[in-house]
Order: C-alpha cells, then structure tokens, then sequence
C-alpha cells in the first residue's frame, strides 16, 4: 500500500458537532495523514434559519473561501463535511485546483448500484432537498434511475444535541428496520449517523454511511496521487 504520511487532507465544517463525528474515520482510515480542520457553525446556524432547499448564498461564497485558503496551506484534498449544502463542492471546482469531494457523494455512487429503491433517512429537514438531488445526481453519472423512499426522524437529531446518543440511536434504528423492508439500500444523510455503523450487522439492506466511505474514498484519492 502507498505511503500516504505526508499528505494533508482539509476539512471544512459547518458546525462543530461533525468535527467529532468524523474523528473515528480519521483514526480508523487515514491514521497517518494531517488533518486541517475549518469550521464556521454559522453555516450551519444560516441553512438552519431557511427553508428546505433554500441555502444562503453566502454560505457558498465562504465554502469556496475556505477552499481557496485551505489550497493556499497546501492541503492535497478538501472535504466539505456537511450535507446540507453539498452543491458547494460543485460550485466551487471551478475556481479551486485542489481536488475536492463532498463527504456523502461516495456513499450514494455505492448505494445506487445495490438496486433501483434507495432509502434516505435523515435527522434535519433542510439536509433532504440537497441529499435527494445529490442521490438523483449519484444514479444519472451511474446510468441509473432511483425511486427514493426518505423518512425525517427530527426526534433523533434533538437527543443527539442533547448529548443522549443511546436515545438517538435507539430512534434510527426503529426506523432503518421499517425502512429496510421496502429498499434495496439506505443511505444516512447525517454524518453523526455514522455512529449507528456497530450496529447495523443485522440489518438486511446495505446500509452507507457517510463516514466510513467518505474517508474510504478520500485514502483512495490520496493514494493515486502521484
């Protein structure tokens, strides 16, 4: 396997929470790698305060910023963490050189090749527009065609907020059982669903998350660069 230490990978963050979610995947996948962290929770504050599908265009304007200052520091890859305004990535290739990836687009390449019903489950409803597009996005680049089954679970995303993963963890579950009986394949379109990971062994539908094959993808980039 290619030696990857002296690569640098730059995250940027729309909130602080995603910081720690991302944690296990850099110790686990890309152990050896530096890891430049940026975070701006007004991103997420200002997505937040809209409705579904409408995203500031500012909160476009500081990702590419942050991009731009991240491929002056020399980073080799930037991530964007966050899920609700993933066209980011698309709307800034232009101007950045650095190669770039937004954390959920692996999962999906994988989920729209298990079959044509795909599950979309989420915690936050402004992440739902962005997800089902990217999704929708996923199949056409694979010559696919999906039919998206998505379910809100809000509760979850306010346990996790107050610290009570059990909780947080027991409610997506319950709702990946009911959701697995109808899909090919679920994809969990909030990165601090990862956590659930553990426990899905005995799920019947592959289930992606963004976590482990965001980071899988970004050890992959890294390693085909010369």
């Amino acid at each position: 396997m290619k030696d990857i230490s002296a690569r640098t990978v730059g995250i940027i963050h729309a909130a602080l929470i995603t910081t720690k979610a991302v944690q296990p995947y850099i110790d686990s996948v890309l152990p050896q790698v530096k890891i430049v962290h940026h975070v701006d929770d007004s991103i997420q504050n200002s997505n937040f305060a809209c409705k579904p599908g409408i995203i500031p265009k500012e909160n476009f304007y500081k990702f590419t910023s942050y991009a731009h200052n991240l491929e002056l520091a020399g980073v080799d890859i930037i991530l964007l963490a966050c899920s609700t305004f993933n066209q980011a990535v698309e709307f800034a290739r232009p101007m950045i050189n650095t190669p770039m990836l937004q954390i959920d687009r692996p999962m999906m390449d994988l989920a729209v090749l298990e079959g044509r019903k795909i599950g979309l489950l989420a915690t936050v409803p402004t992440t739902i527009p962005a997800s089902e597009r990217l999704l929708r996005l996923a199949a056409h680049d694979a010559g696919k065609q999906v039919d998206i089954t998505t379910r809100l679970c809000s509760e979850a995303f306010l346990e996790i907020k107050k610290g009570n993963i059990e909780n947080h963890n027991n409610l997506l579950m319950k709702e990946i059982e009911s959701l697995s009986k109808t899909v090919d394949a679920i994809v969990l379109a909030q990165l601090s669903m990862s956590a659930l990971e553990p426990m899905l062994g005995s799920v019947n539908v592959p289930i992606f998350n963004s976590g482990r094959t965001g980071f899988t993808r970004v050890r992959e980039m890294l390693q085909a660069m010369e």
